[in-house]
């Protein structure tokens, strides 16, 4: 895992040129602490950068920028292929010879030899890279099918940079950034900025399955290698028939091979446990391949309805793995808050940002890899807000709109603490975290058209343009009608939605950053491009059975595991952030939420923030999504601008 950075840029020359790649690339030094490297080439105004985490081949064989063979290619890479050894036997068995046992050299000499385009189909991994064709002086940035590894890429005129992360395009002197505010609005209502937009003007997100060429005098030309679409598509139009037993088996092994692939390195690993069923089974089938405990890690709060450490604990004992655990305290929280705008670039108000950084930040004390369970709500249907419409749809499509009013109405006239109260009392397997929250988004989906149903649940403020001053949201695929027609059934089309955009622009987006600040390296083996085409050839049935998701993953886990830890309640891996703002993060958020501030800022409506500010503080509505969705923009706003 490491960090790239590079630019095109005809005006600048020698020493200069050195300069700025140089500069662009240990603004990300924590994403390569082990080494760095820079290559350029004063006739066109090219340099590459690389920062190096050294994970497979730990020599100065795998040292980059590297050169191919034949040294017309220059390549920076960061990533992991996980088939290295097999394309690098299918590369010498056509004459090629290698220096090293890295998986850069496979890369590159595998481009050399079958070009880029045929090459990428081939790969099994996590990658962005950037690859310089001397001979055609032609330039490719590529990104992975799902991804897991970021690529930011602007031009400027006749400048080029770009980037694992915005900080190194921020280093180049020739760029004077300036704020998009229609991603502010979008970021308002997602809480990250949706791809390909970033939270600047005339920089993109390379978006996952897709490579860009950059040519002299011709505009940038993207493409895509991979389409999820057509995945879907294929999955759909292709049922699967195998039996529930041979569904399992056929899992069971894809997802054996996946994790077998992730536990190569030449540094300790270990793997994340949540006690949930994505983590356990990720862990369950390392621990099968493994010749010693697993290295296992897991954090915990003290608040109720928010602490999986138990569960975590439980499933590591019964597997017998070496486990390490943390207790999150406000003052946890506070150290780590200061240090979130730094470590994501843009406007970021995932608050699970802080307990997967702390969870990064103890694992790398121990290991240099570890694995992670990201993904399996996605492919196999496991968030809460599926269940919900799999009910609510069709009593949504019978109830007239002024009794969906009505009833919405006489939720909301309860705040969610009295909710929350209320199902304190009922019996413990009829109990829901976070009812009262969860009640009053019911509420608002009553209000809402079918048509806008997903759009509203994954919303945060419902209408952003009103609050952000100046901003009209981008508009992307949540909005295409076409998507109904596409995928009928409303689970499975919540899941290409999810898997299309919150999971690389949030969850993976997250999981990169964090752990990337700490130099860990955090592989994922639910979104191997196999799993998941696989899964989408699963009937529903297969995926969701008796009122529960990722039926077929709970079987496969079940063969390792005892159904009494695993039949538990999905909780998130969230944080008491409503609690927070009342107590010891009070002082803090007033100060970013100061009308005086806001005003003078210009971004953001005054009044509207002020007023959930005061709400949430008198205790009856809980708007903490909405608030750290505003501080994390005022944060950002302060260490960047």
């Amino acid at each position: 895992m490491c960090g790239i950075a590079g630019l095109w840029d005809p005006a600048r020359r020698g020493g200069e040129l050195a300069h700025s790649v140089r500069a662009m690339t240990d603004a990300m030094v924590h994403r390569g602490p082990d080494s760095s490297g820079y290559w350029h080439d004063n006739e066109t105004g090219m340099a590459l950068g690389h920062r190096r985490l050294s994970i497979v081949d730990l020599s100065d064989a795998g040292h980059q920028p590297m050169l191919s063979a034949d040294g017309r290619w220059v390549l920076t890479y960061n990533g992991e292929i996980y088939n290295a050894d097999e394309l690098r036997s299918d590369l010498e068995a056509l004459g090629a010879r290698f220096r090293g046992h890295s998986d850069t050299e496979v890369l590159i000499e595998a481009c050399a030899r079958w070009g880029v385009e045929a090459t990428l189909p081939r790969l099994i991994g996590m990658f962005a890279f950037a690859l310089w064709d001397t001979k055609e002086r032609r330039l490719y940035l590529v990104r992975d099918r799902l991804g897991i590894k970021p690529l930011y890429w602007g031009w400027f005129g006749r400048l080029l940079l770009f980037g694992s992360e915005l900080k190194a395009l921020r280093a180049h002197d020739g760029w004077k950034p300036e704020i998009d505010r229609d991603a502010v609005a979008s970021y308002m209502r997602h809480n990250y900025v949706p791809g390909p937009w970033t939270i600047y003007r005339e920089v993109s997100k390379l978006q996952p399955g897709s490579f860009a060429v950059f040519r002299p005098g011709h505009e940038p030309e993207v493409k895509r290698y991979w389409l999820l679409e057509d995945v879907v598509r294929a999955g759909l139009a292709n049922r699967s028939s195998m039996s529930d037993r041979e569904a399992t088996d056929a899992l069971e092994t894809l997802l054996s091979d996946a994790v077998r692939r992730r536990m190569v390195a030449d540094v300790p690993l270990g793997a994340f446990l949540s006690g949930g069923i994505d983590s356990s089974t990720v862990v369950a089938l390392m621990q099968k391949n493994a010749s010693r405990p697993v290295r296992t890690f897991s954090i915990g709060f003290r608040e109720q309805g928010y602490d999986e450490a138990l569960h975590a604990k439980e499933v590591a004992a019964h597997l017998g793995t070496d486990h390490t655990e943390l207790y999150v305290e406000p003052h946890h929280a506070r150290e780590v808050i200061p240090r979130l705008a730094d470590m994501f670039d843009e406007p970021f108000g995932d608050s699970s940002q802080i307990p997967t950084y702390l969870v990064s930040e103890m694992t790398r004390r121990h290991v240099t890899v570890a694995l992670s369970g990201d993904g399996g709500d996605e492919l196999f249907a496991g968030y809460v807000r599926y269940f919900q419409a799999m009910k609510l749809f069709p009593v949504l499509d019978r109830w007239p709109a002024g009794a969906r009013a009505a009833i919405s109405a006489m939720m909301r006239a309860l705040p969610p603490s009295a909710w929350s109260a209320l199902f304190r009392m009922v019996p413990q397997r009829w109990r829901v975290p976070q009812a009262g929250d969860k009640v009053h988004k019911l509420a608002g989906i009553l209000n809402e058209p079918l048509s806008g149903y997903y759009r509203y649940l994954i919303s945060h403020w419902q209408e952003p343009d009103d609050l952000v001053l100046g901003g009209k949201e981008h508009r992307g695929i949540l909005w295409d009608p076409a998507v109904r027609d596409d995928v009928p059934d409303p689970i499975e089309r919540m899941q290409y939605l999810d898997t299309g955009t919150y999971l690389p622009d949030d969850i993976l987006t997250k999981v990169d950053r964090a752990s990337m600040a700490v130099s860990l390296e955090a592989r994922v083996p639910l979104i191997d491009h196999r799993v998941v085409a696989f899964a989408w050839t699963l009937p529903p049935s297969q995926k969701v059975r008796d009122g529960k998701g990722k039926w077929l993953l709970r079987q496969v886990l079940a063969r390792h595991i005892p159904d009494k830890l695993i039949d538990r309640p999905k909780m998130g891996f969230g944080v008491p952030i409503d609690n927070w703002l009342r107590g010891p993060l009070r002082e803090w958020a007033e100060e970013l939420l100061c009308e005086r501030r806001l005003v003078g800022d210009g971004f953001l409506d005054p009044a509207m923030v002020r007023e959930k500010w005061a709400q949430h503080l008198g205790g009856r509505v809980n708007h903490q999504y909405l608030l750290w969705d505003v501080l994390m923009f005022q944060a950002w706003k302060d260490r960047w601008l």
